[in-house]
């Protein structure tokens, strides 16, 4: 039917559905309008509600920033480069749909993941059975069970992500005088946390450590004082949590209420590298070793992440997320150059060729050199095992300068040494 033979009425309702459609797709293009031909198309489902949204946020903005520097560039293969992406509500169940749509609908040229663990896992499956090349971010050892070519995990775990999560923490720990005997392993019932226990409770069997304490709880949980209490009773000389952001700041304060006495706590808690938590937590935090990705100690100056970090602050201003970009932002901004130097290195949309040229290679990237090992994860750890040291108050800018998370390893990155033990 052409446009002239619709009615008053009936026009006003096709726009109506039409516009409405559009409304609820909630697509965002990145990118002014321009010929498909012209575009290379990158299509990816982000956290922007629910409740990993003010880190999906975070890394949609620092994704901006590298389509907008590559566009600056004159693109790729002289193409412009657009973002198509879609809110999977933290919701595992929504991601599966949004990257058929993506793939048959959008026909978007590439795919990368969306931010963490449970929302990477579900779009495996239909990007394995297209055989695409597929950045990830941040999830730990999804590969595991997939076994699949094509997957490159941007996230520094290493090449055995479950036992290198927390190898640096153990590796402290041994280092000390004296070294600890035993340990309380504790972690929520949800799957990151599940993976980050088990590799500990491995490392602390290479160790020869006697785990004393060995429990989860639900990820609801509301009052984390019976949990550290129950830790307290069994006297362990180090603790290792793995946890998300809402129980990382309850076990913190917790832990600050009973006045945990143990010589090591941290390890694997998700949220106290974030700005707004920091901020929140203050002096609670010290002593306090923790995993973390970068942290702005002189050791860790890559080529490119101060351009990229003015540049996302800039753009992160009044966006409600979080202002520094400290953990997160820089690794989805190399995730996609990662991506980047596959397509420009082959000359050419092919996945076969990227992902067989990702295997293969190493990147320059914000983040430093990344190189992948044979289950795509990266072919040598970099997990930092940071400590908060010397905090006196709760301002942002105090987290933003060196000597607040002292790097303690791995050894070529470190900055300071550990104050030991954590009850002091």
């Amino acid at each position: 039917m052409c446009m002239k033979s619709f009615t008053k009425i009936g026009l006003q309702r096709w726009l109506t559905r039409s516009l409405a459609a559009i409304a609820l797709a909630g697509a965002v293009a990145f990118a002014a309008p321009v010929q498909a031909n012209d575009t290379i198309k990158i299509g990816f489902s982000m956290a922007l509600t629910g409740g990993l949204a003010g880190a999906g946020k975070g890394a949609l903005i620092a994704m901006q920033v590298w389509a907008e520097d590559v566009n600056a560039k004159g693109g790729l293969l002289g193409k412009q480069v657009e973002l198509i992406y879609y809110d999977d509500q933290t919701n595992p169940a929504n991601v599966p749909g949004i990257y058929a749509k993506l793939l048959d609908v959008d026909e978007v040229d590439f795919v990368v993941s969306g931010y963490g663990t449970n929302l990477i896992a579900p779009a495996m499956p239909l990007v394995m059975q297209r055989g695409l090349v597929f950045p990830s971010l941040f999830g730990l050892a999804v590969n595991e069970k997939f076994n699949y070519p094509n997957y490159f995990q941007i996230m520094p775990s290493g090449p055995e992500p479950m036992t290198d999560w927390s190898r640096g923490f153990f590796e402290v720990a041994m280092a000390q005088d004296p070294p600890p005997k035993t340990i309380a392993l504790v972690g929520a019932d949800a799957e990151f946390a599940k993976n980050a226990v088990n590799g500990a409770r491995t490392n602390a069997e290479k160790y020869g450590l006697e785990v004393v304490y060995d429990e989860s709880y639900p990820p609801k949980t509301a009052d984390y004082t019976p949990i550290v209490n129950a830790i307290q009773a069994r006297s362990p000389d180090i603790v290792y949590v793995g946890s998300y952001p809402p129980d990382s700041v309850g076990m913190v304060k917790a832990a600050t209420e009973v006045g945990l006495k143990t010589r090591m706590f941290g390890g694997g808690m998700v949220g106290l590298q974030f700005a707004s938590i920091m901020t929140a937590l203050g002096p609670k935090l010290n002593g306090i070793v923790n995993y973390d990705f970068w942290v702005p100690e002189p050791t860790l100056q890559f080529e490119g992440v101060e351009a990229f970090l003015a540049k996302y602050q800039k753009a992160a201003e009044g966006q409600g997320v979080d202002p520094l970009g400290f953990y997160l932002q820089p690794y989805a901004y190399a995730y996609l150059q990662v991506l980047e130097q596959g397509i420009t290195g082959t000359g050419s949309m092919d996945h076969a060729a990227i992902g067989e040229f990702i295997r293969n290679n190493e990147f320059d990237t914000v983040v430093g050199k990344v190189s992948f090992a044979p289950n795509g994860e990266w072919a040598n750890t970099r997990v930092l095992m940071v400590q908060y040291q010397g905090i006196e108050d709760n301002e942002l800018a105090t987290f933003a300068t060196a000597g607040t998370r002292v790097v303690l390893y791995p050894a070529e990155w470190t900055s300071g040494t550990v104050n030991y033990p954590y009850a002091q």
